[in-house]
């Protein structure tokens, strides 16, 4: 496989992707509320037909992600993350073409981004049946809630404890 060839299918797997938009503080707190006037006809897929609104995490554009990049060092995984925005711009499109849970879904990642990655894959253990006790996953809700601002995720562990006590999935304390 010739460099070029490497390069489209890494531009491909990224465009797929979604790699996100640099967020600024006061923009992503006010981005779940707030909507960009999107028309799913002629801005999806966003990479391809609105890629001035896509940015990777530190800022660089798609174009800015080569494989010579790639190969210099100058591509760093953080680049190829998703960002809190790009799911909440994909989340209003969503929307639009009437998936309303999906945009929850993708409204929830979002929040998610805020999260370490290790915390992330501790509370899903902790999110399986008998792993927790009811006051354990409370805690976490509050955690997420108070310390990531990830409302919509500490409500759905919320529920979930509820949901546990009734059908009898708790760890015993």
């Amino acid at each position: 496989m010739d460099e070029r060839t490497i390069e489209q299918v890494v531009r491909q797997v990224l465009r797929s992707l979604g790699p996100g938009t640099a967020v600024d503080p006061a923009r992503a707190a006010a981005a779940p509320a707030a909507t960009r006037g999107l028309d799913p006809k002629t801005d999806y897929p966003l990479a391809t037909r609105r890629p001035e609104l896509v940015k990777t995490p530190t800022g660089k554009s798609l174009t800015d992600i080569t494989l010579e990049k790639v190969k210099r060092g100058e591509i760093t995984p953080q680049d190829l993350r998703i960002t809190a925005e790009t799911l909440y711009l994909q989340a209003e499109i969503a929307e639009k073409v009437g998936r309303p849970q999906f945009a929850r879904n993708l409204r929830r990642a979002a929040e998610l981004t805020k999260v370490p990655d290790e915390r992330i894959l501790e509370i899903y253990s902790a999110l399986r049946p008998y792993r927790s006790t009811k006051a354990e996953l409370l805690a976490i809700a509050d955690e997420l809630e108070q310390k990531y601002g990830a409302k919509m995720n500490a409500e759905l562990v919320r529920e979930a404890a509820d949901v546990y006590e009734r059908r009898g999935r708790l760890r015993s304390a």
